[in-house]
Order: C-alpha cells, then sequence, then structure tokens
C-alpha cells in the first residue's frame, strides 16, 4: 500500500468517530510523525509504506478507533510551541491553560523589573506534565519555580519534559490539601495553579476521550466541595505569599464569581480573566 493510499485509509476509518476537519488534523499529525513527510510531501505519494511504518500506523489507528486521544497515542502534545511528553498519568495541555501561562508571562515581565534583578519564587500547584512551569522557565529563565504535584507518575513526566526541554524545576511530590504538608521554608512572589474543577455530575456530559483516557484527580472534584482547591490556595496564600505576590489560577467558565468571591473574602483583590472566546477561564488575586 502507498502512503498516499493507506492516507486515504486512515482518515476514512477516523470520519466514523471525528468530525472530518478533526480527522484530517489527527491523520496529519500521526503520518507526519510515523514517516516525517509534511503534508505536502505526502500528497499524491506513491511511494509504498515499509513493514515497519505500516504496522506502527495500524496500531496508532486501532487506539484511535477506541477513543484514545491522539496525544496519548503519540506520547507527545505541543503547548506554548514546545513539544511535550504526555500519557495517561496527566492531563493533555489545553490552549486555556496557554492563556494564563501568557497572562503569567506577561505580568511578571514588569514583576521582574520592579524586584530590580531578584530571582521571582514561583509555585506551581499541580503541576501534571509540567507544562506551565516549563514554559514560565523558559519565557523567564532567571526565576526559580518549584512544581508540585499528588502523583509520582505525574512527576515523572514533568521530569521528563523538564529534561528534555533543559530547563531546571524544582518538583516535589506533595499533597496539597493537606495542611500538615505546607510547612516551607520561604515564600512565593507568585502561585500559580491549573486544579481540578469540574464537579462530578458533569463527568457524563464530556466526552470518552476525555472520562476515559485522562487522569480523574486531575479534572474532577466532588460535588458537594467544587471550589476546595481554590479555598487551600487562598488560605495557604495568606501564609506564603509575599506582600506584593500575585496568584494565578485557571477556572471552570461557569464559577468564575464563586472562585473570585473565595479569594476576596480572604482579603485579595480578585480580576476575572477571559479567553480568547470571551469566557471568564482565568482569575488573578493579589493583595490590596
Amino acid at each position: 500500500m502507498t502512503t498516499d493510499q493507506f492516507y486515504n485509509h486512515f482518515l476514512r476509518e477516523l470520519t466514523y468517530i471525528y468530525e472530518e476537519r478533526e480527522a484530517a488534523n489527527i491523520t496529519d499529525w500521526v503520518f507526519e510523525n510515523v514517516t516525517q513527510l509534511k503534508k505536502w510531501e505526502r500528497r499524491g505519494n506513491s511511494k509504498k509504506i515499509d513493514d515497519e511504518q505500516f504496522s506502527k500506523l495500524k496500531r496508532y489507528l486501532d487506539e484511535l478507533l477506541t477513543n484514545k486521544p491522539v496525544q496519548y497515542v503519540l506520547n507527545e502534545a505541543w503547548f506554548y510551541k514546545m513539544k511535550f511528553f504526555v500519557n495517561e498519568h496527566v492531563l493533555i495541555p489545553r490552549p486555556e491553560t496557554e492563556e494564563l501561562v501568557s497572562l503569567v508571562v506577561n505580568d511578571l515581565r514588569n514583576l521582574e523589573y520592579d524586584m530590580q534583578g531578584r530571582e521571582l519564587q514561583i509555585l506551581d500547584i499541580g503541576t501534571g506534565s509540567g507544562c506551565i512551569a516549563v514554559s514560565i522557565k523558559k519565557e523567564l529563565p532567571g526565576n526559580n519555580i518549584t512544581a508540585i504535584d499528588i502523583s509520582e507518575d505525574a512527576l515523572l513526566v514533568a521530569k521528563k519534559n523538564a529534561d528534555y526541554l533543559q530547563v531546571k524545576i524544582g518538583f516535589e511530590k506533595n499533597n496539597f490539601l493537606d495542611e500538615i504538608l505546607w510547612h516551607r521554608p520561604g515564600k512565593y512572589d507568585v502561585i500559580v495553579s491549573n486544579p481540578p474543577y469540574i464537579p462530578k455530575e458533569e463527568k457524563k456530559r464530556l466526552a470518552k476521550n476525555v472520562t476515559v483516557f485522562e487522569p480523574g484527580i486531575a479534572l474532577f472534584v466532588p460535588d458537594d466541595n467544587p471550589f476546595i482547591f481554590y479555598k487551600k490556595i487562598a488560605k495557604f496564600a495568606l501564609s506564603y505569599l509575599n506582600i506584593e505576590g500575585k496568584i494565578y489560577v485557571e477556572i471552570h467558565e461557569n464559577y468564575a464569581n464563586e472562585v473570585c468571591k473565595i479569594f476576596t473574602e480572604n482579603d485579595f483583590e480578585a480580576e476575572i480573566k477571559k479567553d480568547i472566546y470571551g469566557n471568564d477561564r482565568m482569575i488573578k488575586a493579589y493583595r490590596p
């Protein structure tokens, strides 16, 4: 079978479970990964696919047809113009989290100037793949970042990404919800987090590729306490955020006011930030 023939077969199979444009994007991504050929190089390509490539493409197609996300199939995801390793122990990085990173980076460039060269201390809570911490460190290499997560498997992924992208980050295994573990040697200038924030009752409305394959521990919170992480972050910040420090968190678009209130009730000023689609997806908090 030629490259072009198998490409058409691959695409046709994916259209049974994906909308046509998404199926085409996934097919292009997979074929470039396996054949190292760009889209324009594959078009009309009559070269026969070798046995190794055929076997790999067939295996990938079988996995994709189970609704497994292409990022887990290929063990790669693009975030902030960088390629990250991902597997089913970490969330797939998403565009709204890129916007959170952009918000932090743009603010910190000004803060770095105000600090007159002092190294900023940054804490990433629930680092997962490490995409937030690594991206901030790449953009602002002169600062010190600590990244924590409850999952040892997630931390292995984050460390792999930090090594691959050549940044130095302090990784720690830590159950942030356990206040006994909060005793820390210093304070932070910045706290950033994309915590779990989807109530469990919403699980039934999410796509199968999310609920079956992505780690529930990084997605869902109890229905009777959906803002548990924001409450803990606000409480933690009262003791461990420097006076002029800032908090940046990603939020559920339907609960911006509720999360904002958590920070204001703990004596922080809080601003809701919208994503490029006009949805409330981030909050920036700081002491007045």
